[in-house]
């Protein structure tokens, strides 16, 4: 069985122009654990911090709430996790459209079948999607989703935001993986295809020399239910779900599994610093 161990270490800062008095925020920096992955420790540091809660939210995944009150210019956050992740027998009999149509699955699922406003395309695109897919089984037309989402998005950081739009990300052509996931979503709950959004991150350098940082950032892909489990897709990639790549959340789609949100009580500004460094330690 072929394993990888890696050290993830997460920073986020908040830069306040001027000082604030209270800030509420919810973290999902704490990698999963479960079939594939083992979070062997984990911890999150928090400066300054009143108080904090952790919790599993609906979706299964790590909640760390938290509040600081009391004047405040900036706010840093560092979780840092060690992660092993495995090889999984996943061979289960092909999926159909009979199984994913069924009234038990679509009770299952119902939330990920739903086209909200971050997964919600044009009827135009929709309707590209419907034809790339027709006569298909399940399992090749996720392939044809993918494919129509990578031939029209570019990869470019920038362009976008955590903000942004399935369809307005479509109608620049232009990206992130946020944005490629968020266009399959639409495509595939169009179909009648379960599917999810899962936020973690991705060891960019398969190659890397054990005990070396490399530098990464956070990372998005796609689980579909074939009628009976979740299989995971790579659309910003094209490939694979991998030993390289580490699971943190999963929701219907960004506003779920946002790794940091929040409010706070003042009339100043903020910027955001974020670094990740995924390091291997086998």
């Amino acid at each position: 069985m072929s394993t990888q161990r890696y050290r993830v270490s997460h920073t986020s800062t908040y830069d306040y122009t001027g000082p604030i008095s209270t800030s509420h925020n919810e973290v999902r920096m704490t990698p999963l654990t479960e079939e594939g992955q083992t979070t062997l420790e984990s911890r999150l540091r928090i400066r300054p911090l009143t108080w904090s809660n952790t919790y599993r939210d609906y979706f299964g995944t790590h909640v760390t709430a938290l509040e600081t009150s009391g004047l405040h210019e900036a706010l840093e956050l560092e979780a840092v996790s060690t992660v092993e992740r495995y090889d999984v027998d996943r061979e289960r009999p092909a999926a159909t459209w009979d199984a994913l149509r069924s009234g038990g699955c679509r009770d299952r699922c119902f939330e990920y079948l739903e086209l909200r406003r971050h997964t919600e395309l044009p009827e135009d695109v929709l309707t590209e999607f419907a034809q790339a897919a027709a006569g298909l089984d399940p399992t090749a037309s996720v392939a044809a989703v993918v494919d129509a989402v990578r031939d029209h998005l570019a990869y470019e950081p920038g362009v976008t935001q955590a903000t942004t739009l399935a369809s307005e990300a479509w109608a620049e052509g232009k990206g992130v993986c946020q944005d490629f996931v968020h266009a399959t979503l639409g495509g595939l709950r169009h179909l009648g295809i379960p599917a999810r959004y899962v936020s973690g991150y991705l060891m960019p350098d398969a190659d890397a020399t054990i005990g070396q940082p490399v530098t990464s950032e956070s990372h998005a892909w796609v689980e579909w239910f074939d009628g009976e489990g979740w299989v995971p897709v790579d659309p910003t990639n094209d490939r694979p779900v991998s030993l390289a790549h580490i699971a943190v959340a999963r929701g219907r789609d960004y506003e779920d599994v946002a790794p940091f949100k929040g409010v706070y009580l003042g009339d100043q500004d903020a910027d955001l610093t974020v670094t990740v460094m995924i390091t291997r330690l086998s």
